[in-house]
């Protein structure tokens, strides 16, 4: 641990310019909350870097500020916001047809809401499936297309006055597809985007662009996107940082805090059965079976490696997981997550546990994408390229650099990414190790 790694942070000076793919159902309740939360109508409830505090010294120094006022970070009231959609309608007419927010909240901040008009999208009917709209780039390959995002880019910056930049894909889960030829180098792939290579999906284009202009790119969707070898090799050439992906919201964070604990008590598991309802854009989409396949492939991977069936064969190598997802229009944005797992214990006896989470996921995802974008930015100050693995906290199946497993376990996440935290400001890392017993 360096004690001047504080020093070589560059300020938070000047706006930050949050480019965001999808302006639908999460993205406006972000703004629609950022909005809320400068005028003082709204707190920013669900979000870490906001409310959340961090530990430092011993317990006995009593020192744990907010994050906000510990890590140097973008203020809310230096975010402006800049999206891309294949839905002509503005932030404030998206917002009130997402049905998230309810219409006396949306008229509180409808002016800034109206302000934010979407910039037409690179969308390919054979990703997203079930949905299309009218507002999208001419004609062109796909290296066209990469070259009018980046030109939005470009004209985005000019107009909001932003100093710096950070993009994040909320935009329409894609089929799934596996890494190809075309991503194996950065070569490769530029050379696919010449020759419109049908292996290229339009999130990887965004991503293309965004790291070309040399700014931080999240990936909040399940699909492949910017964890394809080309665009990591990207990624590091440029020294700009990337992670992903997927959201942790609903169903897959009851996971991540419930399996934790049932395998730190060495309790067995035989079966984990998860099915979901929802009717929003999201729903419409992952009804879909190529889209659907994407988000399965993130669901499932959670348990896997929590419970290492490998290390514990005894308790779970055996175990029958299932993952469940129903469009279900009637629902709209209050998604249900049903959980039935069932679990044994001393001399093999059989137990229960039944969860029902009424959650809304938007509301969940919301402050998720506030922390990213933050911390994304504060990485890229920071000097921080390629792989964020320490914002893992953040994801369903979160990147890792290569030959490395993800960590899934919420709570060594958050430890994790708070020991980061204390690392970059020069602080001293917490293990709690109390050195008391040996004295």
């Amino acid at each position: 641990m360096s004690q001047n790694q504080s020093s070589k942070i560059a300020p938070a000076e000047g706006k930050l310019g949050v480019l965001i793919p999808g302006m639908g159902a999460v993205s406006t309740t972000l703004i629609a909350g950022v909005e809320a939360i400068k005028r003082g109508i709204s707190a920013p409830i669900g979000s870490v870097t906001q409310m959340g505090t961090i530990r430092l010294g011993k317990r006995t120094d009593n020192n744990t500020p907010r994050i906000k006022d510990f890590a140097p970070l973008a203020k809310l009231d230096e975010i402006s916001f800049g999206c891309w959609d294949i839905y002509e309608d503005n932030a404030y007419q998206a917002a009130v047809h997402a049905g998230v927010l309810d219409k006396s909240t949306l008229e509180q901040v409808r002016e800034p809401l109206e302000a934010i008009k979407p910039m037409s999208a690179v969308f390919d009917n054979e990703y997203v499936k079930r949905i299309d709209g009218p507002n999208k780039k001419p004609k062109g390959s796909k290296r066209d297309h990469a070259e009018m995002l980046m030109e939005d880019i470009r004209q985005f910056k000019e107009k909001s006055g932003a100093s710096r930049l950070s993009m994040i894909w909320c935009g329409s889960t894609e089929v799934f597809h596996r890494p190809a030829a075309v991503h194996a180098t950065l070569k490769d792939f530029e050379c696919g985007l010449q020759k419109s290579d049908p292996e290229i999906s339009p999130s990887q284009i965004y991503a293309y662009a965004a790291l070309k202009m040399g700014v931080p790119y999240a990936n909040g969707a399940p699909h492949l996107c910017v964890d394809a070898p080309a665009l990591v090799e990207l990624a590091k050439e440029r020294q700009v940082p990337i992670s992903g992906k997927d959201f942790k919201t609903g169903q897959t964070l009851i996971k991540t805090i419930l399996a934790p604990g049932l395998k730190s008590r060495m309790l067995g598991m035989s079966g984990w059965f998860s099915t979901n309802i929802l009717g929003n854009r999201d729903g419409e989409v992952l009804d879909d079976p190529g889209s659907f396949k994407s988000k399965e492939e993130s669901k499932l991977s959670a348990l896997e490696y929590i419970l290492q069936p490998e290390l514990y064969p005894e308790l779970y190598k055996d175990l029958y997981h299932k993952v469940r997802i129903n469009y279900y229009p009637p629902r709209g944005d209050a998604k249900e997550g049903w959980d039935n797992i069932d679990i044994f214990g001393w001399m093999g006896y059989p137990m229960q546990i039944k969860v029902d989470f009424l959650c809304r996921d938007s509301i969940l995802a919301a402050p998720l994408v506030l922390d990213l974008v933050l911390f994304m930015d504060l990485a890229q100050r920071a000097g921080m390229r390629g792989i964020q693995e320490w914002l893992s906290f953040y994801f369903k199946a979160p990147m890792t650099a290569p030959g490395l497993y993800p960590e899934h376990d919420l709570f060594i996440q958050l430890m994790k990414m708070k020991n980061t935290l204390r690392w970059m400001m020069g602080e001293e890392l917490i293990t709690h190790l109390g050195m008391e017993y040996y004295d």
